[in-house]
Formats: structure tokens, sequence, C-alpha cells
């Protein structure tokens, strides 16, 4: 793992930055940058839509600023709702272009509910896993045209979440994915065990941990997805329940050599005072991949 922390990059809903209505405090940008490179990071996803400069030169020429790059960006997408496909595939082909343009090789799809936000588990009828997969091979045609691989994100809230979800879009569909530990966990799956059963198709990883009696109370209804968040359901890297350094391993040893994204989703009320909030947890975490490397987690 010599070079694992050259593969580890960040996101902005690290920061609190996510494009869901009313989540909360959206920091600026360029504090947000400067401090992914102040934790020791060189890379990061684009997040929401417009958060960072959409024209590609002008994206460049910002980033160059951090000496970062883009690896990725989470681009949510109905698929399971006919009515809404072309406005959809319309969106994804200049998301894709976008993300072309600054060098990423993948895009992260997020399965979208047709609900708002994460609090509504979602079970998608036979019919519409039949509409579902048909309009995800219309998607990873148009990725593919841009010079990209899809990489499915299974997330709490969305049509893809559980592990049986999982089971059926690996044996239903061709498509890579996004493994976020934290979501797999909090649906009730072992990261490892998801990692072990995609073998050749993980195409990009995002890390969390999680507090594990929130994620029960999340699991069980009691307290909703981002009410969790904002109590911090997510927590650094080595201090929660998921088996970060067993999903990594079973990755690096089966040969995966793409990112690893620090993203762990935050909702902020104000913006917290320097070196504080966010990136006191991202250097946690950053701590954290550093000993696997070197051997000592």
């Amino acid at each position: 793992m010599s070079d694992l922390l050259e593969r580890v990059a960040g996101a902005p809903i690290t920061w609190g930055v996510d494009g869901s209505p009313g989540w909360g405090y959206l920091m600026d940008r360029d504090r947000v940058l400067r401090e992914m490179t102040e934790s020791g990071l060189s890379a990061t996803e684009l997040g929401p839509d417009g958060y960072l400069p959409t024209d590609p030169l002008e994206l460049r020429e910002y980033l160059s600023r951090f000496d970062m790059s883009i690896v990725g960006g989470f681009v949510p997408a109905l698929l399971y709702r006919p009515e809404q496909i072309e406005t959809v595939l319309e969106y994804v082909t200049r998301a894709a272009g976008q993300l072309a343009a600054t060098g990423s090789e993948v895009l992260v799809l997020g399965p979208s509910s047709h609900r708002p936000g994460y609090d509504t588990p979602v079970d998608m009828t036979d019919a519409e896993w039949s509409t579902f997969l048909a309009n995800l091979r219309r998607l990873e045609a148009l990725v593919t045209e841009a010079g990209l691989r899809t990489a499915l994100h299974p997330h709490w809230g969305l049509a893809i979440a559980t592990g049986q979800d999982i089971e059926r879009l690996l044996d239903s569909s061709d498509v890579g994915l996004c493994v976020d530990t934290g979501h797999v966990y909090l649906a009730g799956t072992d990261p490892v065990e998801v990692v072990r059963a995609a073998r050749g198709r993980v195409l990009h990883v995002h890390l969390k941990d999680v507090d594990p009696a929130r994620a029960e109370r999340v699991r069980s209804g009691e307290v909703p997805f981002r009410q969790s968040v904002i109590d911090g359901l997510f927590v650094p890297l080595g201090k929660g329940g998921v088996d970060i350094a067993g999903v990594i391993k079973v990755l690096e040893d089966d040969g995966y050599r793409g990112w690893y994204v620090l993203e762990q989703d935050v909702s902020l009320s104000e913006a917290p005072p320097e070196g504080s909030g966010p990136m006191a947890d991202a250097i946690d975490s950053v701590a954290f991949l550093r000993g696997l490397a070197d051997g000592g987690a």
C-alpha cells in the first residue's frame, strides 16, 4: 500500500457542501479547497452542480491555484420514472462532458429517488426495476461515449441502497460500482463482503466511518438520515464500526488502483472556526490512512 495516500482525494460534502435543498450552510469554496490541501489531499470530486466552475477551462485555472485535480463527481439520475428520463439523460450528458474535460475517468452515478432528500427508503417494483435497468444501459452508453466509466453509488434513501439491491444490480447489469463504505454499512450490509462480491467491478471508493449506535437508530426509523448526519452519524476513519482496513486490503489485494475519496457527509449550521470542524476530522482520517499505508493499523 505504499502509494495509498497518493490515491486519496476529498469531496466537498466532507466540508458540508451538498446540493440538496436545505442541507445546511455551504462553506466558501476557496476555504474548502485550501483546507483540503492543508489536510494532505491532492484531488477532489466536483461536488454539487455549480459549486465549482462549470466551464472546463475556468475550472482548470481555478484548481491550479490549489494544485488540485478532479477525480470524479456525483451525478444524480432518476432512472425508474420513464416520463422524466429524457431530461435526466440530457443532464447526464452535460455532466459527463464536464467531467471528461477535467481529466476524470469515472462518473459517480447517484440512483435518485423520486422523493426529495435521503430520509425515505425506496423499494422499486419489478416493473420499476426493468425501467431502471433499461435506462441505466442508455446512460452507460452516453457516459462511455464521453470517455468515462459509470460507477453506480448505492446510497441510503436512493433507489439502490441495500445489500439485496446491490446483489440484484450486479446480477442484472455489468455496471461498475462506487462503493461507499458508510452507506453500505448504514443499510445493514458488510462493505467487505460487497467489495468481495463485486471483484473487478469496483471503479471508485468513498470512505466513510459510521457511529454504530446512530446507524441503528436510522435503520429503525427512529431518527431521519439528515438529522443523524447533523448529530454526528459519520465519524473520522477508524473511530466507527466500519472495517475500513478490511475493505482497503481486499481491494488492494485484488489489484484496485483507483481513487479512495474521503467522503464524510456533514451538515453545518455555520462556518466553523479556522482549523476545526471538517478539517480536523479530515486530518484524523488521513492520519488513519497513513497508518494503513505504513502497515501500522
